[in-house]
């Protein structure tokens, strides 16, 4: 079976690489593989391979023993049974009673306010909206606290309670028999799961989870110039946090439909325009369709096939420097499937005269090898 890839280098991060750069990396590579939107082979595998990637890095702990012990993780943690453990958590709890592994029990529920979790959501939007612009409202489920208990989780204050087994410290002291002799540690309070209180009834409304499952209708101003798999941040339209902590934020990302006719290069509008035969040999004016309406474009006599014409600043404005691109312009030379007697008339004698023509600049290109 093949090993497991390291997993910053799944995530494409040094291993030096801070909580956030770990976090906007995960970012851009669940966009990219996630089943219901990639294309690409094996998008669910490298999804899920990401995801694992960063369960492990996003967190601190996780991090630290991944980083000490790769994949394998601490092979200490959780060793129980055998003589003179009794069942107790074993080697990882004495070794940080002795070399300062100290800090919150693990699973210990954080005291303060907490901020709530991002979302990350899709938004498809057609091609005009996305040059120009524009403004639209959708609805979020999100997760928030409970208008009843307050994020309690009880369905008074009377019901909340100090835990009478850890006296609310959220943790209890265990003296477990090792090799070297009786230890004393702490962990988590069974009784209350780390949290200090419990509670004798619960919420009616949330079933002491503390929050409810709400929609929320959100206004979002989209900027001229997003592309497809760009991401806006939509600031406090996340979950809801607890404790009297912070929501967090919603981030969108685009996808854009294309557009029948306009072709999208970078900031640049690609647009293939037909004219006559007669229109390219005599040069014409013809009014020509970009994103911000119609704009009169003079073609030269003499145009060729396929010749790119610009037309500056009718592109698309960046999204963050605001500066707008060009239209290229792709004239494309049609020629009549069917003509009419007296085209074919015309077409006759032009075509003697090209004859003429050819035949003298033929004459006159053979006379220079003549000695």
């Amino acid at each position: 079976m093949a090993s497991k890839r390291d997993y910053y280098e799944v995530l494409g991060v040094d291993k030096s690489a801070s909580q956030d750069d770990i976090r906007k990396a995960y970012r851009t590579l669940a966009k990219k593989f996630h089943p219901d939107v990639s294309k690409e082979p094996d998008a669910e595998i490298k999804f899920k391979e990401v995801q694992e990637a960063y369960d492990t890095l996003a967190d601190q702990e996780k991090r630290k023993t991944y980083d000490a012990y790769g994949h394998q993780g601490n092979p200490f943690e959780g060793f129980s049974g055998g003589a003179g453990f009794d069942g107790f958590s074993g080697f990882s709890d004495i070794f940080n009673q002795f070399f300062g592994g100290g800090g919150r029990s693990r699973g210990q529920h954080p005291s303060g306010p907490q901020r709530g979790e991002d979302l990350e959501r899709v938004m498809t939007i057609d091609f005009m909206e996305a040059v120009l612009g524009t403004k639209k409202s959708i609805k979020v489920d999100i997760d928030e606290e409970c208008p009843s208990c307050h994020g309690t989780g009880a369905e008074s204050a009377s019901d909340v309670e100090t835990c009478d087994r850890c006296h609310g410290s959220g943790h209890i002291n265990v003296e477990q028999r090792t090799m070297f002799g009786a230890m004393r540690t702490q962990q988590v309070c069974p009784k209350c799961g780390g949290a200090g209180k419990v509670i004798k009834k619960r919420c009616r409304v949330c079933n002491g989870q503390g929050h409810v499952r709400t929609t929320k209708s959100v206004d979002v101003n989209i900027p001229a110039g997003v592309d497809n798999n760009m991401s806006l941040k939509v600031a406090g339209y996340g979950n809801g946090g607890t404790k009297g902590g912070p929501p967090g934020d919603l981030f969108l990302t685009f996808r854009v439909r294309p557009h029948k006719v306009f072709k999208r290069q970078n900031d640049d509008i690609i647009l293939e325009v037909p004219i006559t035969l007669t229109e390219a040999v005599l040069g014409t004016s013809i009014d020509v369709p970009t994103i911000y309406g119609d704009v009169k474009l003079t073609v030269p006599p003499g145009t060729q096939h396929g010749k790119v014409l610009r037309m500056r600043d009718k592109g698309i404005a960046n999204v963050r420097t605001k500066r707008k691109g060009h239209q290229n312009v792709v004239i494309q030379i049609t020629i009549p499937e069917s003509i009419t007697p007296a085209e074919k008339k015309l077409y006759q004698q032009l075509s003697k005269l090209e004859q003429s023509a050819k035949d003298s600049a033929w004459s006159k290109f053979k006379n220079l090898f003549k000695s």
